[in-house]
């Protein structure tokens, strides 16, 4: 092979890498891929007409994102979180994700907030779990896409897919009700995003963060 077919070849690779990563992403975040699930390269690469070469790279970095996690001469599987865990990240989260909408504030733009008006139209007007998570994800990266760390971001989002599935189980039990709590703690969120106020904004987000992972962790059966 020339130096130009191989530097194609790799090319080629890389992008079959992040296509099939996006296909597995697509399919753990919907809740298609349960947690404890492994993930074999041949059978990827056999459904997905590719080698084995560019599901491994997927696989790294799925992990790299949170989505997978890897065992030595075992493979790479959907990760597996206990109670003790998910509260963890959760504190995780509510520590961290105020202080990614603080840095964030500054940079958001009238587009930002205009998306997120009509995003959060939509929510108050979903009653499909699956759109709903879509739409709160939303929600709550597009108040952080102002974030000027790289670093910073990449964490906060792990950690959201760290606890996607436990999100989704939750709300198939939630309360009816609790919609409407959701709905007025991001209008609070929104106000203080509109407003630039990084005090409010923390206080509210922290808040409601708090709140999800109390109900979330008093649902034992969830992790069983």
């Amino acid at each position: 092979m020339t130096p130009t077919h191989a530097r194609d070849a790799g090319g080629s690779d890389s992008v079959r890498s992040q296509h099939i990563a996006g296909v597995l992403r697509e399919e753990i975040l919907a809740g298609r891929l349960t947690p404890g699930t492994w993930l074999r390269q041949d059978e990827i690469a056999a459904r997905l007409g590719t080698s084995r070469i560019p599901v491994r790279e997927a696989l790294r970095i799925l992990e790299s994102d949170g989505l997978t996690e890897s065992f030595p001469n075992r493979g790479s599987r959907v990760p597996m979180l206990s109670l003790d865990e998910v509260n963890t990240y959760y504190r995780m989260r509510e520590r961290l994700e105020p202080l990614t909408l603080n840095v964030s504030l500054p940079h958001l733009t009238d587009q930002h907030f205009e998306h997120l008006e009509r995003v959060q139209d939509e929510i108050e007007n979903q009653s499909d779990v699956n759109r709903f998570l879509l739409l709160d994800r939303d929600f709550h990266m597009t108040t952080y896409a102002g974030c000027p760390s790289d670093h910073l971001l990449a964490i906060t989002e792990r950690l959201w897919n760290s606890t996607q599935h436990y999100r989704r189980a939750f709300m198939v039990l939630a309360d009816p009700d609790r919609a409407t709590i959701v709905n007025a703690e991001h209008r609070l969120i929104l106000d203080a995003v509109r407003r630039r106020d990084p005090e409010d904004g923390e206080r509210y987000l922290t808040g409601h963060i708090r709140r999800t992972r109390v109900e979330l962790t008093a649902h034992p059966e969830l992790f069983a």
